[in-house]
């Protein structure tokens, strides 16, 4: 049985959690069965133990608005990696950008369609910012390949019940299987000479923050929160990739009057690797994920294998991951349920997440307790061997029932 995973994430271009969730399911999965993987980029096989392929776009689409453009070169993409021979028995698509090309692999090959939800469109409303016209498109490919799909992998209750709400999904084609952590790699260190150029005192607490700058990751509620957070406590940004211009703007402006009051506050613009991440979570006082959105957060599982408490916000996958007064603290953000998708009081929200940063600095030992069952946790619940023997037992059951057609 061989395996065919499409992505638009794959290292070395991994930049949220999506792409770390494959990354990792692949590697594990190679143990199991043979696998293929094609992915956005310029990867060539060669550079891994399994067939891996990049693909880039050949129409540049000059002459297109600028928004569109970007869904045009999905749509190339997503043809030259169908259009390429497989002899794979099933393929697995993961986030909206490839499941374009699970559907012409599902009608064309007749091969079973897994997809992975690592976020839904209709939730995410500030994408118009960035696709414009182009969200409709991503909604309609969403919504078509999901409801098409032999079966759908939910990361998480709260990602299975949105499904259930916004799809035509049936029971016996959707399954939960949680996002893991390699707990070998991901471990509190010692080591710092990874993080020592940017500048901020290891001896003196900090609060951490990772993720892409985008509506969905909250970053900007926490830049909100800077001003209710004590004074002492240093403030690391760790956060790149924005969505759009202007959204980068807004944080850097954010950024700027946070730092006429208080210069302890670090903005780290680049897409740093493992071992400076990892430096970066075993020395923070706090890892905050303020998002507004978050299936499921495999970032909260990183620093929780670092040994990190949490203060992230009560939406989504969040609330399985953290346990609240056991690994970490969830703060409410009273989540609307249309868009704008927002804190229903941002500035409530900004100031419920500086109290709870300062509530556990303000008690280390509750916070080392905290960062300790949070090792726990990811150690018995999150592995990911366990995760892909979920996976691939969900594969034999979906090959069997349907034999490629080619």
């Amino acid at each position: 049985m061989k395996i065919l995973y499409l992505t638009n994430e794959y290292p070395p271009y991994v930049y949220g959690g999506a792409g770390v969730h494959i990354e990792y399911l692949s590697k594990e999965m190679a143990k199991l069965t043979d696998i293929e993987v094609r992915c956005y980029g310029d990867q060539k096989p060669d550079d891994f133990p399994f067939p891996v392929r990049g693909v880039e776009p050949v129409i540049n689409f000059t002459d297109s608005d600028k928004q569109l453009a970007s869904i045009f070169k999905v749509l190339d993409r997503d043809l030259q990696m169908v259009g390429q021979k497989t002899d794979a028995a099933l393929v697995h698509c993961h986030t909206w950008y490839t499941h374009m090309a699970g559907i012409w692999a599902k009608l064309n090959y007749g091969m079973p369609l897994v997809i992975t939800t690592h976020s839904l469109e209709p939730l995410r409303p500030w994408k118009r910012e960035q696709l414009g016209g182009g969200y409709d498109f991503s909604l309609w490919v969403e919504k078509t390949a999901i409801e098409m799909a032999d079966a759908v992998i939910a990361v998480s209750k709260g990602t299975r019940a949105d499904i259930k709400q916004l799809f035509n999904v049936d029971d016996s084609r959707l399954k939960v299987i949680y996002n893991g952590i390699d707990t070998s790699e991901f471990k509190k260190v010692s080591s710092y000479k990874n993080i020592a150029r940017f500048g901020f005192d290891l001896e003196k607490p900090y609060v951490l923050f990772v993720g892409r700058i985008t509506r969905q990751k909250g970053i900007v509620h926490l830049v909100r929160a800077i001003k209710h957070i004590n004074p002492s406590i240093q403030i690391v940004l760790c956060a790149g990739a924005p969505d759009t211009k202007e959204i980068e703007e807004e944080m850097a402006e954010g950024v700027r009057q946070a730092s006429q009051k208080r210069n302890n506050v670090y903005w780290i613009r680049e897409m740093v690797d493992k071992p400076t991440l990892i430096e970066l979570y075993s020395h923070a006082s706090i890892f905050c994920c303020p998002s507004i959105y978050e299936p499921f957060g495999i970032i909260n599982l990183e620093a929780m294998a670092c040994e990190v408490p949490v203060v992230a916000s009560s939406v989504g996958g969040i609330k399985e991951v953290v346990i609240p007064g056991e690994t970490g603290t969830l703060v409410s953000l009273e989540q609307m349920t249309e868009s704008p998708f927002e804190a229903t009081d941002p500035a409530q929200f900004a100031k419920d997440l500086a109290n709870a940063i300062n509530d556990l600095v303000a008690n280390p030992d509750k916070a080392v307790a905290m960062g300790k069952a949070g090792r726990k946790r990811v150690e018995e619940v999150f592995s990911w061997k366990s995760i892909a023997k979920q996976t691939y037992d969900l594969y034999k059951t979906l090959t069997q029932k349907a034999p490629n057609k080619q």
